[in-house]
């Protein structure tokens, strides 16, 4: 019985080890030897776009907010073609269409939301 599970799942096992091993080795020669001067400019706000606020009622800018939102719709969407290209030997030629009808409507999005500046950072 180990016998087999060791024949079926090794490689993904000893992959999995050798990633972890790799992932936290360079986590650590990062730490070790990145220079460590940091600057106002490096400690400024830069994931949000705005200094932090102490009153809830401050009006800010939520393009920041708009652009993070369509990254995670087209990210999603496109996450929809991996099973697909695992599959395509199966699903033939209906499948292939059909997600050719998805990728149009899905580029058509990107052109309008491009078209009408929800992804300018001005």
């Amino acid at each position: 019985m180990i016998e087999d599970f060791l024949k079926d799942y090794l490689s993904i096992i000893i992959f999995t080890f050798v990633a972890l091993a790799l992932s936290i080795g360079f986590i650590i020669l990062n730490f070790l030897f990145s220079p460590k001067n940091p600057d106002p400019e490096k400690l400024s706000a830069y994931e949000c776009g705005f200094e932090a606020f102490s009153d809830s009622r401050m009006e800010f800018d939520v393009r920041f907010y708009l652009v993070a939102i369509l990254f995670i719709i087209f990210d999603l969407e496109i996450a929809f073609l991996f099973p697909w290209a695992i599959s395509l030997g199966s699903i033939g030629a209906l499948g292939f269409w059909s997600m050719m009808i998805f990728l149009f409507i899905l580029t058509i999005g990107f052109v309008y939301e491009w078209k009408i500046g929800a992804l300018d950072w001005d």
